[in-house]
């Protein structure tokens, strides 16, 4: 059985996930003007969530953040390049070179239940693949004018149902949609 496939991710309000550089200087700060407590769901999400995917780029990225947010939750990084891991990561962190549609096959096949997709272009295709099943955006009320987009060419309409609209605290609104399959 094929596990639940989502995308959990910030957005500036033109639709881009970091700078060119990959620098989130404009989410840390618009970070600083929500509650403390705030989190828009994200703890609550990764509690539900059995593997997390992500691009080679967003590892090294997560890596220069200093502590590492998922705890023990498995994440594999698609990825052709050798991985160097910290020892305290090796039991939890894997690399993979698998097509986005094998991998979830394979995750599927071993038990996963729910699947977390993060980075641009890992997300882009497992969306060209029709892979994933939700998709939660929280826009950040920022326009940055160019940098990384969540969304890139695809070859035909990606069909939506709305689910929920949230508004949270720093002008933050989070949008959840189910993919029509």
């Amino acid at each position: 059985m094929s596990p639940k496939t989502s995308v959990f991710v910030a957005t500036s309000l033109d639709g881009f996930m970091a700078r060119k550089d990959g620098s989130l200087d404009w989410l840390d700060r618009a970070n600083a003007h929500t509650a403390p407590s705030e989190d828009g769901g994200f703890k609550t999400f990764m509690a539900s969530v059995d593997v997390l995917v992500m691009g080679r780029n967003t590892f090294d990225k997560v890596m220069s953040f200093g502590q590492w947010p998922y705890g023990q939750t498995p994440v594999i990084v698609l990825t052709t390049r050798p991985l160097t891991l910290d020892p305290a990561l090796q039991n939890t962190v894997s690399r993979s070179n698998e097509s986005p549609k094998s991998l979830r096959e394979r995750l599927g096949n071993e038990g996963a239940k729910h699947v977390y997709v993060d980075g641009g272009a890992t997300i882009q295709s497992f969306l060209k693949d029709n892979l994933i099943d939700e998709l939660t955006i929280t826009l950040v009320p920022v326009v940055l004018g160019q940098g990384i987009p969540l969304f890139g060419p695809q070859e035909k309409d990606i069909e939506l149902t709305h689910v929920a609209t949230k508004n949270l605290s720093g002008g933050f609104v989070q949008l959840k949609y189910k993919v029509i399959k």
